[in-house]
């Protein structure tokens, strides 16, 4: 009974010893006799027991690293507290087993290194402008180191600039200074543009103003034109009646009694005027022969007409 329990305990070692599960997303790495022999992939593995032992264990998934904080100098002498973050993958886990004694605090040290160097190549103010910049070439350098650890450097990204106290308030009444002159120049724009927008509206209305009396006077012309018109065409109307009406039978003699009565009428005005001095022919048959004369021309016209 004793052995036979001995026995099945060896069995139970034998086979934990010998059959290992990997999860997914892992690699075990498996020394044989001291020596690097195979890293085992997710699934069901099989181990010669007390010959093959699991060394290392990486886990393949990709892993974010805080990089501590540091003091770094610009280009321009002045000091930034920079602290970031590494994000990488082990993508050879004997590399990671063997190129290092400890890869995560080489990466680590190496992004701080590799950051203090870019920075060092900037201004100041590009270190606030140009992240992106920085941070590709903090991977850039530590992915090529990072080969030989079997890690692969996916990407890196700062998580503050803090420049000291001194710049701080600086940088602070630059902004303040930057925002009063912007202020300023729209004040001036918007009082330039209302001096253009008045002097504009002014010309308008006098430009208005003047075509306005332009139309006006186009307007009173034609009205006294046409009033002229009219009044021309009613005489002509008048006169063209009056020559019909001399044209029918005893218009002339209507005529001539007309210019008689008309003769008369001339003679008793001047006579009643008492400051007019009225010479009379001696011989007033002159009269009657002045009135004939006018009758006789009046029906020379008419007949000139007819």
């Amino acid at each position: 009974m004793e052995i036979a329990i001995l026995l099945f305990i060896i069995a139970v070692i034998f086979i934990t010893r010998s059959i290992k599960v990997v999860p997914q997303q892992n690699a075990w790495v498996v020394e044989r006799l001291g020596k690097y022999h195979s890293s085992l992939a997710p699934g069901l593995n099989f181990l010669v027991p007390f010959v093959d032992k699991v060394a290392y264990k990486h886990s393949l998934k990709e892993i974010p690293l805080d990089v501590p904080s540091q003091v770094c100098i610009t280009r321009d002498n002045t000091q930034l507290q920079v602290d970031g973050i590494l994000y990488f993958q082990v993508t050879d886990p004997m590399r990671a087993s063997y190129g290092s004694s400890n890869y995560i605090v080489a990466v680590t040290q190496l992004a701080q290194t590799s950051l203090r160097s870019v920075i060092g190549k900037l201004e100041l103010d590009k270190t606030f402008e140009e992240r992106d910049v920085i941070n590709a070439q903090v991977v850039s350098a530590i992915d090529e180191a990072a080969l030989n650890w079997g890690v692969k450097v996916l990407r890196y990204e700062i998580k503050d600039l803090t420049p000291p106290e001194a710049i701080l308030r600086a940088m602070q009444s630059q902004i303040t200074a930057e925002r009063e002159k912007r202020a300023l120049i729209a004040a001036s724009e918007g009082r330039r543009q209302e001096q253009i927008n008045i002097a504009t509206g002014e010309r308008e209305a006098f430009i208005a103003r003047s075509e306005g009396e332009k139309q006006a006077e186009i307007n009173n012309a034609q009205g006294e034109a046409a009033a002229i018109l009219a009044v021309a065409e009613a005489n002509a109307e008048a006169i063209r009646k009056v020559a019909e009406a001399i044209r029918q039978p005893g218009g002339q003699e209507a005529v001539q009694l007309k210019v008689a009565e008309k003769a008369v009428e001339a003679y008793g005005k001047v006579a009643a005027d008492a400051t007019t001095t009225l010479i009379v022919p001696s011989n007033m048959t002159e009269v009657s022969a002045l009135i004939t004369s006018a009758m006789k021309m009046v029906g020379v016209g008419g007949k000139t007409g007819a």
